[in-house]
């Protein structure tokens, strides 16, 4: 029996669970396995080394689904851009007609992604940016509580406040994303007035995350304190898990007069951290993943994580309206 939310029905999905789009992970296998089990899964635009890459992903995923999925793109301010629109394009000529955008909205990219009638989900950390990407015309907002991986932006505002300050705010449905795992979780989110709930670490920890198998068990094994924050010093602050490379780029920002982002890019470098995950070196490079690694105990297959959190968050939502209507 499915779920009926505005996100449920905005996107044509059984369940109002996301898998969101991560740099390196969300590729045709996780996406099809989400999109199977009844959430909406996400291939990842800039995982792909050209546009015509992504068109062949696109295709890729649709011989492994009937079901509903979409495309991540996030535009970022960097010296040496890549070919938003072309990528934008390529998804768009593909068929595709959900986009989950994150970082710069340019107007002009909606409007084409609008015309073209495609539903746009926007990831923002504060209010004020969901209300301005609401105001340019996306079609819902995932809101980005401190505790997510990736990056929380810098006013470190967690998902408890921060999902019912955007519920209250705006006129389009809100999607609760950082710190989300299980059942009752997601029953928290619904209760605060979330319509939906956006996974990124807890999908990396499925069979289907294209993702080493040694490095699936370090997020089993990790415990909600086993997060780095860098970045700090440069106002572009991010959460990955804590390792060797990590701890080197926390120890350089944190000396005396600090760094420049010079001295730390050959640590981070995105090559660096696609080879920790290919080959399970957990020491090779970033691994990006959240404060709800605290709350991962297995490895399930999607189908099984899906099922599994739907039932435990209409337990939950069962339990708390019995104990309302105990209350005198």
């Amino acid at each position: 029996m499915q779920m009926k939310t505005r996100i449920t029905e905005l996107l044509g999905i059984r369940y109002p669970i996301i898998q969101g789009g991560m740099q390196w992970v969300g590729t045709a296998e996780l996406a099809s396995a989400v999109s199977n089990a009844g959430g909406l899964g996400i291939l990842t635009a800039l995982t792909q080394a050209t546009p015509e890459d992504l068109v062949r992903e696109i295709a890729r995923c649709r011989d492994m689904t009937d079901q509903p999925f979409g495309v991540n793109m996030t535009i970022l301010p960097t010296s040496k851009a890549p070919p938003y629109e072309e990528y934008l394009d390529a998804a768009l000529d593909s068929g595709i007609r959900i986009l989950e955008t994150a970082g710069n909205h340019p107007q002009d990219l909606i409007d084409k992604a609008k015309r073209k009638g495609a539903r746009i989900l926007h990831k923002c950390t504060t209010v004020r940016h969901a209300l301005a990407a609401e105001r340019r015309g996306v079609d819902a907002i995932s809101i980005d509580g401190f505790e997510c991986a990736g990056h929380p932006g810098e006013e470190d505002i967690p998902g408890l406040i921060l999902i019912p300050l955007a519920v209250r705010a705006l006129r389009i449905p809100v999607i609760a994303s950082g710190g989300l795992a299980t059942g009752d979780g997601m029953a928290a989110a619904l209760t605060l007035g979330a319509e939906g709930i956006n996974m990124g670490t807890r999908f990396c920890a499925t069979q289907e995350a294209p993702i080493h198998d040694h490095i699936k068990q370090a997020l089993v094994n990790a415990s909600e304190q086993d997060t780095n924050l860098i970045f700090r010093s440069f106002r572009n602050t991010g959460r990955v898990l804590k390792n060797v490379i990590s701890d080197q780029v926390v120890a350089m920002e944190n000396r005396p007069g600090g760094c420049e982002f010079s001295d730390i890019q050959p640590l981070v470098a995105g090559q660096r951290g696609r080879e920790a995950l290919i080959t399970g070196e957990l020491d090779a490079g970033l691994v990006w993943a959240g404060q709800v690694v605290g709350l991962i105990d297995d490895i399930p297959s999607c189908d099984t994580l899906i099922t599994r959190l739907v039932a435990e968050c209409r337990a939950a939502l069962q339990q708390a309206s019995c104990l309302a209507a105990t209350v005198a």
